[in-house]
């Protein structure tokens, strides 16, 4: 009998596909199914891309494929093409793309299957029982109010991060009923929505715009613009019901797991139909399972981070890109991919629309728009009965400071706390103190492993540098002069608490910010509890500044922004704009009118003056002019290639010789190789070399021919080196 072959693409950092032979015992496996198979010492699991190959090396060289895993291929065709053209694209390793595509367990080899699961609702006798008798019982109280909502999955309950014996004394009392569920895929029909709002004269333009290519599966992308407040959520919820209705899925796209409980809660109240989540709060079962109802149609409504683009579906009709500006839909690490630039290939290639939703869109978005390759559909109005915020301005200069709070803006907080309201403060830097500082000799508490500062994190009494994770105990002493005036230097989140708990007692706080939200389930808890009021006063880093609507809010206070203003990232502009109007976005969203206050050293500086007069749209208007003049993205193509070692010289040496490998090209233009900003981290060199072009085929074209030879240089033994097609991050 003939010998059979096949290639297959593993899960390894090499940029080519490795051949097997298939032993006469085994079925011949599909086009995207799984083998497991020798590699080395190891046993991989890895995706088979063509049968009947004619192998690259001598037959008797080649190893048999051990194990054929699965009979139908892993994820559609069109799924199947996408991960392709992906790998294409970012020229990263096809073995490693369909690895990050896959969920865990499945490329770890097990069968993708369904299990069963407990739902957990109210009984008859916990409907009646009154909350405030509970408060000795504060987990069971947590428990029943959260059921009041509605029923609940075991992993819901996990996340609230419930104790096993307060749910076994509820079932006891039976105020709760537990039952076991098959995961099973089962049949769902949208009758349509509940408590729909009446839609504003902007928002029945935008929802009518959608209505007809919806219906046609014409594939088109619509840029939807909407002020912060102005209702782009009951935009996506509306013009998804006729897709529901005729048993299409929708897959919502947000950028931050802390939204997902949020954007869960708004969907599951408007549609009663099946809801699966995809984050990386899950745990590997868990996500296995939404994996699997989204691919059969199980689920109506798929709802996750950026990684939920490679989510295979039985019938798409319609995907929602909330926050599209957010750069948290670029991976950086590893499979270097954009989430919103791979779901408008997807959405063309299946034929579905898709919706990018921001009150700040990426110039990017905008600049597609403009080229008349986006639908813009914009809402410049705010819903219902919410006004337009006031923003001002506190100069800095010469005013007094009380750790970082200076007293005109003491005096704002203080008469919205008087009035009854909530105040918003927004420092995107936790810890207490940058640095601790010797005041004698001037010794900075520096990373060792990075060419960074160390955070001080005055709660949990450590030095903690927030890019390698390193920690060290607070010394009592200067390590350099043995002095003990040993002082903080710079303003954090910690000790902007403890500021205002000073100034302004008498009122509750509550910081939200990575270090206050590391138990499972805090995050979701700390947005409930804010938003229902129960606390004042509000601090948080950007975590608090994407999406969240807090009714009571009437006061935003952005501190410590001025170091983007003079940053060498050309993209910082962008992102502070951006940052500026999603916080200030969080002020009046509901009746009351909101204020927004931006403390500076630098009023005059003309981003601030054009933001606070004139809003982002002009901004982004004239940023694209510039950007267009400067031929940078989205008006040029980049490429960077990072190289890090132990040793200086080692990075530099292999970037120098990449470059030489390069050599000149017509359309294409070298940079470097250059420090990177954050020169060394976690011991580590890193040094860049940066590629631009004006037009994307020809860096992409370069790029394919020298790859090859670029692997292979010897200075690659001494150093790690990566690719970042797109990038977003120069640091």
């Amino acid at each position: 009998m003939t010998a059979r072959f096949v290639r297959v693409a593993l899960p390894v950092p090499m940029r080519q596909l490795f051949d097997y032979r298939l032993p006469a015992a085994l079925t011949v496996p599909p086009v995207g199914a799984r083998v497991r198979v020798p590699f080395g010492q190891r046993q991989l699991v890895g995706f088979v891309c063509a049968l009947d190959v004619m192998p690259e090396v001598a037959e008797a060289q080649l190893k048999d494929v051990e194990a054929v895993l699965d009979a139908e291929p892993l994820w559609p065709e069109s799924l199947w093409q996408l991960l392709q053209w992906a790998a294409k694209y970012y020229h990263h390793p096809l073995g490693d793309v369909l690895s990050h595509a896959a969920p865990a367990l499945v490329r770890q080899g097990q069968m993708p299957t369904y299990t069963t699961s407990t739902r957990y609702e109210l009984a008859k006798a916990g409907r009646e029982v009154t909350l405030s008798e509970l408060g000795r019982a504060p987990q069971q109280q947590r428990l029943l109010a959260a059921l009041q909502r509605g029923p609940m999955s075991a992993s819901g309950v996990r996340e609230l991060d419930i104790p096993a014996n307060t749910i076994k004394t509820l079932i006891e009392k039976e105020w709760i009923t537990a039952t076991v569920l098959s995961d099973k895929p089962a049949p769902w029909t949208c009758t349509g929505a509940r408590g729909a709002l009446t839609l504003n004269e902007e928002q029945a333009v935008a929802v009518a715009a959608m209505k007809g290519p919806l219906e046609s599966h014409e594939p088109q992308v619509w840029l939807l613009e909407g002020v912060t407040g102005s209702g782009k959520t009951e935009v996506y919820l509306q013009a998804m019901e006729p897709v529901l209705k005729r048993g299409e899925q929708v897959v919502v796209l947000v950028p931050e797991i802390g939204l997902t409980p949020q954007t869960v809660e708004r969907f599951s109240e408007r549609y009663d139909v099946p809801i699966v989540v995809l984050h990386s709060g899950l745990t590997d079962s868990e996500r296995l399972q939404a994996w699997l109802q989204a691919r059969d149609g199980g689920a109506a409504i798929i709802i996750g981070t950026r990684s939920a683009i490679f989510t295979p579906c039985k019938r798409i009709g319609l995907m929602i890109l909330d926050e599209e500006h957010d750069s948290s839909f670029k991976q950086q690490d590893g499979f270097r991919y954009n989430a919103r630039d791979l779901a408008v290939k997807r959405a063309h290639q299946d034929k579905f629309g898709l919706v990018l939703g921001s009150a700040t869109p990426s110039l990017e978005s905008l600049a597609n728009v403009k080229a008349g390759r986006y639908h813009l559909l914009e809402l410049k109005k705010r819903a219902g009965a919410a006004q337009k915020a006031h923003h001002a301005i506190i100069d800095l200069k010469q005013q007094r400071l009380h750790q970082g709070i200076s007293d005109q803006l003491l005096t704002t907080m203080a008469k919205h706390l008087q009035a009854g309201n909530q105040v918003l403060i927004f420092l995107n830097r936790r810890g207490y103190a940058s640095a601790l500082l010797c005041h004698e000799c001037g010794w900075v508490s520096e990373c060792h492993r990075c060419q960074a500062n160390m955070t001080l994190h005055q709660q949990d009494n450590i030095l903690q540098c927030h890019h390698c994770g390193a920690q060290r105990r607070i010394p009592r002493q200067c390590g350099h002069c043995g002095s003990t005036q040993i002082i903080s230097q710079g303003l954090g989140t910690e000790q902007l608490e403890e500021a205002i708990a000073r100034q302004l007692p008498g009122y509750s706080i509550l910081r939200i910010d990575r270090d206050s939200t590391r138990r499972k389930g805090s995050l979701e808890e700390a947005l409930q509890a804010a938003a229902r009021g129960e606390y004042q006063v509000l601090i948080g880093t950007q975590m608090l500044a994407k999406g969240h609507h807090f009714p009571n809010v009437t006061l935003v206070a952005l501190l410590d922004v001025d170091g983007a203003l003079y940053s060498s990232d050309f993209r910082a502009p962008e992102r502070l704009a951006q940052l500026y109007l999603q916080v200030a976005g969080r002020a009046g969203r509901a009746e009351k009118p909101g204020t927004v206050v931006l403390q500076t050293h630098h009023p005059e500086h003309p981003l601030i003056q054009e933001l606070v007069n004139n809003g982002y749209s002009h901004f982004a208007s004239s940023a694209l002019t510039e950007r267009e003049q400067a031929l940078l993205p989205p008006y040029a193509a980049m490429a960077l290639i990072r190289a890090e070692a132990t040793s200086r010289q080692a990075a530099e040496t292999l970037l120098n010789a990449m470059a030489h490998v390069l050599g000149e090209h017509p359309q294409v233009a070298i940079i470097g190789p250059i420090p990177a900003p954050l020169g060394r981290r976690a011991g580590r060199y890193r040094y860049q070399l940066l590629l631009h072009a004006d037009q994307r085929a020809p860096l992409h074209q370069w790029l394919l021919q020298q790859l090859p030879t670029l692997e292979k240089l010897p200075e690659g033994r001494k150093a790690r080196w990566s690719l970042d097609i797109d990038p977003q991050d120069f640091a």
